[in-house]
Parts: C-alpha cells; sequence; structure tokens
C-alpha cells in the first residue's frame, strides 16, 4: 500500500533571523498528524525541510523515489513562524505542491496561511485544504471518504471552491497519540543545537488554542477556543522525551502554557512522581504569573517564561483589547525573579494610536523592571482579526512579511519602518548590552526625520 508523505514549509536556511539564532525544533504537528493516520493502518513517512540544504531538490528526489500517493504539507500549528504566515514559507509550500503535481501526485495543505488563504493554495495545485484542526479531517481525506462530507475542507468541484463548514475543535488532547518521533532525524537537530548553543532543545505542546481576545491575534486554527491535556499526560511524554532523546532543555510552544494554578500545581506534582524535570522555557500572560504558579512551575523545571507585555502604556493596551494592566508585568517580573526564573518580554510598536509618548512609556517600563530578554515586533495586519479590519483600508499589495525579521509597517502608522527597525534594535542592546549611545541616537536622528516630514 502507498502511503502518505507529510511535509511542511519551515526551513530555518532561508529566514536569516532564524539561520543566525539557530535554535531549529521538529514540526510537533507535523508528526502528530503522521501518528493519527499510522495509528489507524495508514503508511507514512516525513520530508522535513527544516534543515535541509536545498529543500526542493531533496523534495523532489523523495517524491520520485517513495511515489507517495499523497502528500500534504502540514504546518506545524505549535511553532510562531508558521502563525506568522510568512511569504517565504508561502513559496515553498506551492513549489512542493508544484512538484506533487507534476508528478501526479495529490496534494493537500494545513497551516494558518493555507486556511488564510485557501483559494491561492488551491490554485497554486493542491487538491484541498484543510481548514481549523487537522488530524480528523486529514484522516478522512487519506481514508478516502467523499470531500463534501468532510469537514473543515476547502475543495474544487464543478469548477467552483467549496468550503465545508468547519468542525469543533478536539477537546480530549489526551486521546491523541504520541507524536511519531521515530520519523524525525533528531541527531540532525541536536548537532545544530550543539553547535550553536552548547546543549540541546527538544518541543513539547500541553494544550491548544487561547481563550483571551487581543484583537491583533489571528487564530484561525483554534479560535477562542483553550484545552488542555492532563498534567499526568505531559509529564510522562517529558519522561519519554527524557529516557529516549535525552535532551537538556524543552521548549512548551502552546500559546498559554499553564492556564489553571490547579493545572499548574498537578503538573508539578506529575513531573516529581515521574522524576521527569527538566529545565525548560514557556510562554504565558503576565496576569498569569502569580506567586503560587510561579512556585509550582519552578519544581517542575521552569527557566524561562515569555509574556505578551506588548506595551508600557495602558491606553495601548487597552486599545489592543489585551486584558492586563501595565502593573501586571512589573508584579509578574518579580514573581519569577524571586524564584529564579527569567522573565521575557514580547514588546509590539506601531499600534494605531501609539505615538512617542507611548514609546516613551515602554522605554521605561523596560529600564524599570529589566527582563531578562525581549522580543520586539511591530502590529502585523492578519486576517481574521478586528485588527485587520481596522487598517486594511490603508494596506498595500503587501500583506505578508518575508521573513521573521521584516518588521516592514503595512500601514499607516506614527513612524517608517527604518525607525522601527532601529527601535527595536536601540531596544534589544539595552537588555542585552552594547553601544547605547549609538543605538538611540539613531533612533533619535529617525524621530527628528519624521517630525521634519511632517513639518514640510
Amino acid at each position: 500500500m502507498r502511503g502518505i508523505l507529510l511535509a511542511h514549509s519551515n526551513h530555518v536556511y532561508s529566514d536569516p533571523k532564524q539561520n543566525a539564532k539557530m535554535q531549529p525544533y521538529p514540526p510537533l504537528q507535523t508528526i502528530l498528524a503522521a501518528a493519527v493516520l499510522r495509528e489507524n493502518g495508514i503508511p507514512v513517512s516525513l520530508f522535513d525541510s527544516a534543515l535541509r540544504n536545498d529543500p526542493l531538490e531533496e523534495f523532489r528526489t523523495d517524491v520520485a523515489l517513495q511515489k507517495p500517493r499523497m502528500v500534504v504539507v502540514c504546518e506545524d500549528d505549535f511553532n510562531f513562524l508558521s502563525k506568522m504566515c510568512l511569504a517565504r514559507n508561502r513559496e515553498l509550500a506551492f513549489s512542493m505542491a508544484r512538484i506533487a503535481r507534476h508528478a501526479g501526485i495529490f496534494a493537500v495543505a494545513h497551516g494558518s496561511d493555507a486556511s488564510d488563504h485557501a483559494v491561492e493554495y488551491l490554485n497554486a495545485g493542491f487538491g484541498a485544504v484543510l481548514i481549523g484542526e487537522v488530524e480528523a479531517a486529514l484522516l478522512e481525506v487519506a481514508s478516502g471518504t467523499d470531500f463534501a462530507e468532510i469537514p473543515g475542507l476547502a475543495y474544487v468541484r464543478d469548477n467552483c471552491v467549496r468550503f465545508n463548514p468547519r468542525a469543533p475543535v478536539r477537546q480530549d488532547l489526551d486521546s491523541l497519540p504520541m507524536p511519531a518521533w521515530d520519523l524525525v532525524d533528531i541527531e540532525t537537530y541536536r548537532a545544530a543545537w550543539k553547535a550553536a548553543h552548547g546543549y540541546f532543545s527538544l518541543n513539547m505542546a500541553s494544550s491548544r488554542g487561547c481563550p483571551f481576545r487581543c484583537n491583533w491575534c489571528a487564530k484561525p486554527i483554534y479560535g477562542d477556543r483553550y484545552h488542555a491535556r492532563s498534567p499526568q499526560a505531559v509529564a510522562t511524554e517529558m519522561r519519554f522525551l527524557k529516557e529516549t532523546f535525552a535532551p537538556d532543555h524543552i521548549w512548551f510552544a502552546d500559546d498559554i502554557f499553564a492556564l489553571s494554578p490547579r493545572w499548574a500545581t498537578d503538573f508539578a506534582l506529575a513531573v516529581e512522581k515521574r522524576r521527569a524535570q527538566m529545565p525548560f522555557k514557556m510562554q504565558s500572560r503576565c496576569d498569569l504569573m502569580t506567586r503560587n504558579t510561579v512556585a509550582a512551575l519552578r519544581r517542575a523545571g521552569c527557566e524561562e517564561v515569555w509574556m505578551g507585555a506588548e506595551s508600557g502604556s495602558q491606553r495601548i493596551l487597552d486599545a489592543m483589547n489585551k486584558g492586563i494592566r501595565v502593573s501586571d508585568v512589573s508584579a509578574a517580573r518579580e514573581n519569577l525573579r524571586q524564584h529564579g526564573i527569567r522573565a521575557c518580554y514580547f514588546l509590539q510598536f506601531g499600534y494605531p494610536g501609539e505615538c512617542w509618548a507611548e514609546i516613551e512609556e515602554t522605554i521605561a517600563m523596560v529600564r524599570q523592571t529589566r527582563p531578562d530578554d525581549i522580543g520586539v515586533s511591530v502590529s502585523y495586519p492578519l486576517p481574521g482579526t478586528r485588527f485587520h479590519e481596522i487598517v486594511s483600508a490603508q494596506m498595500g499589495q503587501k500583506s505578508n512579511w518575508k521573513d521573521s525579521a521584516d518588521l516592514t509597517m503595512m500601514f499607516r502608522g506614527a513612524y517608517s519602518t527604518k525607525f522601527y527597525r532601529a527601535l527595536a534594535d536601540a531596544l534589544h542592546v539595552e537588555v542585552r548590552g552594547g553601544d547605547k549611545a549609538a543605538a538611540w541616537e539613531r533612533v533619535g536622528q529617525l524621530r527628528e526625520s519624521a517630525q521634519l516630514a511632517e513639518v514640510a
């Protein structure tokens, strides 16, 4: 029986920022989808493009050798790079579709970008697009179910694009099998990490989705639903990875890790019981980092938390519908500091209504709370968000960033793309060290140029 070849379009070497960063992770959603197919008796293989030297040539070779009955470009829904809907990734996915089509093989796409732009993916050569959560719909497609009966499917029939109603998201995440880790070339990832950082990190996910409603956050896969695995199941998988692959570190790729304080406490107990502790980093919200939750996370092995601080201006946070207070940032930072956990912020500039005064408030927040690290972005309008609705009339032809370092302003902000890139550089120097005077002088020059242009 000819099998199904699963692939994805994240290629580290095509993204200069990620190439320099060199923190590659296996495609978790892709190998989880593979495990579901295999659990149902369907043979599978994996083409992992992340660390390939020439992904298209190697993909073409794999297709020719394996002659699969179907190719599935299944993006990793847990990887922030997939959620960014980058143009380079889309181009690689489209090229994979063309290669499959030239070989006479039916191709299917899944991911945030495909869910947002199903028609473009169908026009590029994919025979179907899986919109929303992937496993159940993919299994139906692979099993030969009539497309008209598969929830969450976009396809062409009678020269018309059809969109089937979406299925509800899965609630019982413990019913899913263990990801098909055996399909991954673990040693290639280990070598990349060891060479760049001296340690090896693997990825996990304990939940799906996010129930909060920040108006710039795109949620094409799970919407506003949130469901978590049991603490016991997560701890068991941690122990499995620890014993099988001996990573030095774990990245929990959840949008929100440990939403419930009770879950965090039970997780710490489950990890201790199974002796599964490993250093890990995760993402959460400032207002969830209470003393009890932070203490439980520390017991489980947490050493780093990334939080969406976004802005030091309460007015901007309220405009974003962020649902936090600026004071939550400093409280979370202090709770984490007391337990020896690194506190890191995601910051976002350029949101409508933000001017220099609000930017100064954010700079002051960083200087006062002294995070251990930061990630800086500008507001990025993606389809399906209230923010996109607000600024869509201002957008030009470019609607996606090319790569993860792009930071192009795609609507009319207070300042130019050059200014925001310089601001990001200056804040990184502020936190990580370097020539602060030169970095802030560049910001001042670009700000002055913007003011002179307004007067002119």
